[in-house]
């Protein structure tokens, strides 16, 4: 079994090698990212996942899209063309219009050097930050332990190999472990703190159809030793009901200015669920996730993928988001600490 994560992206010579995700949990592979269409592809058909790792992945898509030549055109065309491969992940255009700021200003034969240099900065960003929004999140499991054992735990709650009643049950949705970024993960970086300090946990791990992103937590997790359930989607609110969880933690693909958020297909239900049985839902993500030029949720894109994911051929849906308002969220994990979400915007000014 693994206990160290694996590279989600590393530097190899002139290409980028990504984990492919596609294969997960199955087996495990490596695909060498050489060109421009090679780093599109991979967003675009989530062999990178997670709004972190696509962010650090089109900034290095920008390095290999200037391998050739480096002009005002071409630099016009790597931006457009990865810009154009997911319209909800907001870290995608913030790395974008990064690599932008930083290379516009320079000759043609100075840009490729930078964005080389950029691109490794944004990674080497993202998992500092995400290593903190776990120590940030850390204090909130460690309330919820001491709770547990002050009161004698939850009647009810736990699974049958989990009977201590001070086992904090943290549910989860999609994957925002560290496969959905440079390292550490975000979700999922407050669960790993805690399981190093030592407080005992079980995590509820929840699958995410059509394409089951669950398993991928699932992955981690086992390969942690961190004790977990694999639930269907839809099993989550009776579960809130049972209180059997004792918080739920998501990721967040954008974040409005107003502190709604968009994440996975399925996260507004479980925040309605939790808000009716009073259980904490948090939001953990980078800064680089909130937009501020999104006013609110109703102006965050929403991904629609292809029906074939469904495995039908009948007339169907299927959005690979969700939005959750700001009143259903308790408090938003970033790397500069806890906020309320209504003060998210003050984080970028």
């Amino acid at each position: 079994m693994v206990k160290d994560p694996l590279q989600t992206l590393r530097e190899e010579g002139d290409s980028v090698v990504i984990l492919d995700q596609t294969r997960l949990p199955r087996e495990t592979s490596f695909v060498a990212l050489s060109s421009l269409g090679d780093a599109a592809h991979a967003i675009r058909s989530m062999q990178v996942r997670g709004a972190p790792l696509i962010g650090a992945t089109a900034a290095y898509g920008v390095a290999l899209g200037l391998a050739g030549h480096a002009d005002d055109a071409r630099l016009d065309r790597v931006l457009a063309e990865l810009a154009a491969t997911r319209p909800t992940a907001v870290n995608l255009h913030w790395a974008l219009g990064r690599m932008a700021s930083v290379l516009r200003p320079l000759a043609a034969d100075k840009r490729r050097a930078a964005a080389w240099n950029e691109a490794r900065r944004i990674a080497a960003e993202d998992a500092d930050a995400n290593a903190a929004i776990g120590q940030h999140g850390l204090p909130l499991i460690e309330a919820l332990c001491m709770n547990r054992t002050e009161a004698g735990g939850r009647q009810g709650a736990g699974v049958a190999t989990h009977h201590n009643a001070a086992v904090v049950h943290v549910m989860t949705h999609c994957n925002a472990g560290w496969l959905a970024t440079v390292a550490h993960g975000t979700a999922l970086a407050p669960v790993y703190a805690a399981h190093r300090a030592g407080i005992p946990l079980h995590v509820w791990v929840s699958e995410t159809r059509p394409r089951n992103q669950g398993l991928l937590t699932a992955w981690e997790l086992a390969a942690a030793d961190i004790p977990h359930t694999l639930i269907v989607d839809n099993a989550a609110g009776l579960l809130l009901m049972q209180q059997r969880v004792d918080c739920v933690i998501v990721g967040a693909d954008r974040i409005a200015a107003n502190g709604d958020v968009a994440n996975k297909v399925g996260t507004y239900l479980k925040a309605l669920a939790a808000k009716a049985h009073g259980i904490p839902f948090y939001v953990a993500a980078p800064r680089s996730t909130i937009d501020l030029a999104c006013p609110d949720g109703a102006s965050i894109p929403i991904e629609e993928r292809s029906g074939s994911e469904l495995g039908t051929t009948t007339a169907s849906a299927n959005p690979a988001f969700d939005l959750t308002p700001a009143g259903l969220i308790t408090a938003v994990v970033t790397e500069c600490g806890i906020h309320a979400p209504q003060d998210i915007r003050k984080l970028k000014t």
